[in-house]
């Protein structure tokens, strides 16, 4: 089991400065009861996001908190939508106090991005929602773990949004094979990750070998990185924020050794919305199947199927092949969430009803005391 050593990095950015607007970003470092987090924050810069600086803070500092306290059960937890719900629910809680305070009027003013990685023993927990990057030095590499997340026009994702939950990324994994992990802004992800190509400059693997000289060294020595080569490269530039996880006693890269160009990822015209679409006929022809069935007697214990007629079933129900590219009018499909209106969850039988009920509520007493307890942690 390595130990680990954690620094965290910001840097209000030239553009801010000069118009004498406070730093947004904010990162935060902790290490208690056996778990290292470090969570960084990238609040939005708009003029209707007012109070972001105070969101970004707020968030690292309540997420981190949820990590440490409760890191074996979300890491352990199967439902990953769970796991970002709660998430996802304690910043809300704790937003709800500073709007109160500040006499805020809509959730939007604390908007902010989030990246977060939490070690404990071997066990990783690494979340993202946004932009800005999450890498890792290997022996071998530096390479992304999640990558910057915008949309087509280029805006990112909030943890304010609607839905926010379902945009955040979750990756489980564990120590093996990683010599350190960084997480950075927008305002450092733009120097150091070209996105055209995926490839991550040898420069952060240097960065990150700056916690080999431990946590204060490290910090003094990444402040200085970005206030030369990030901050200061610019007038413009963005604030800017660097967090570290090394595991000490691993093996990182050589950096001279490592690529500095990469080939730029194949184009292609695919869409997610294009693959749901011609799908929709098949999904919907398979529920009312799968609702017809229902009547059918249950098969015997010893009940057999044949192999042929499974095998000529299957090849007869393909993945939907590419469509030739027309310009045409899309089908009226609606794709409603569970919890939205129009939305019609799948019917249970009527012996499984009462128990479903049980755990569901008992699940829900168990997320309201989570709740709870974040809240009175938040204040």
């Amino acid at each position: 089991m390595p130990n680990v050593t954690v620094s965290a990095v910001t840097l209000t950015g030239n553009k801010h400065k000069g118009r004498g607007i406070p730093c947004e970003d904010y990162s935060l470092a902790v290490q208690r009861d056996g778990v290292s987090v470090v969570v960084v924050c990238d609040g939005a810069g708009s003029k209707q996001y007012t109070h972001a600086r105070y969101g970004s803070k707020s968030v690292c500092e309540i997420v981190s908190e949820l990590l440490i306290s409760y890191f074996d059960a979300l890491y352990y937890e199967n439902r990953e939508a769970a796991v970002k719900q709660i998430i996802i629910s304690s910043i809300h809680i704790a937003f709800a106090n500073i709007m109160e305070k500040y006499k805020l009027d809509t959730l939007e003013r604390l908007s902010c991005t989030l990246m977060f990685c939490a070690v404990k023993d071997r066990r990783v927990l690494i979340g993202h929602l946004g932009d800005g990057l999450i890498a890792c030095s290997t022996p071998s590499s530096v390479r992304p773990v999640t990558m910057p997340q915008n949309d087509k026009a280029g805006h990112t994702y909030f943890v304010t949004i609607p839905h926010s939950a379902d945009y955040m990324r979750l990756v489980k994994t564990t120590t093996d094979g990683i010599h350190g992990i960084a997480l950075m802004t927008d305002g450092v992800q733009d120097n150091v990750y070209d996105e055209a190509s995926g490839l991550v400059k040898p420069v952060v693997a240097r960065m990150i070998d700056t916690a080999l000289k431990g946590r204060e060294q490290s910090q003094k020595e990444i402040e200085a990185i970005l206030a030369q080569y990030v901050v200061g490269a610019s007038n413009m530039s963005d604030d800017s924020s660097f967090g570290i996880l090394l595991f000490e006693g691993t093996a990182g890269p050589d950096p001279e050794t490592l690529p500095k160009s990469a080939d730029k990822f194949g184009n292609s015209d695919d869409s997610f919305k294009e693959l749901t679409v011609s799908m929709a006929p098949e999904v919907k022809k398979a529920q009312e199947m799968i609702k017809n069935c229902a009547s059918n007697p249950a098969p015997s214990a010893d009940a057999q199927g044949d192999d042929e007629d499974y095998n000529a079933v299957a090849k007869a129900s393909p993945v939907p092949a590419k469509p030739v590219r027309t310009v045409q009018s899309e089908p009226a499909v609606s794709e409603a969430k569970p919890s939205e209106p129009g939305s019609s969850a799948p019917k249970k039988s009527a012996g499984s009803s009462l128990l479903l009920k049980a755990v569901a509520l008992a699940e829900l007493i168990a997320i309201i005391l989570l709740l709870i307890k974040i809240f009175i942690l938040g204040k």
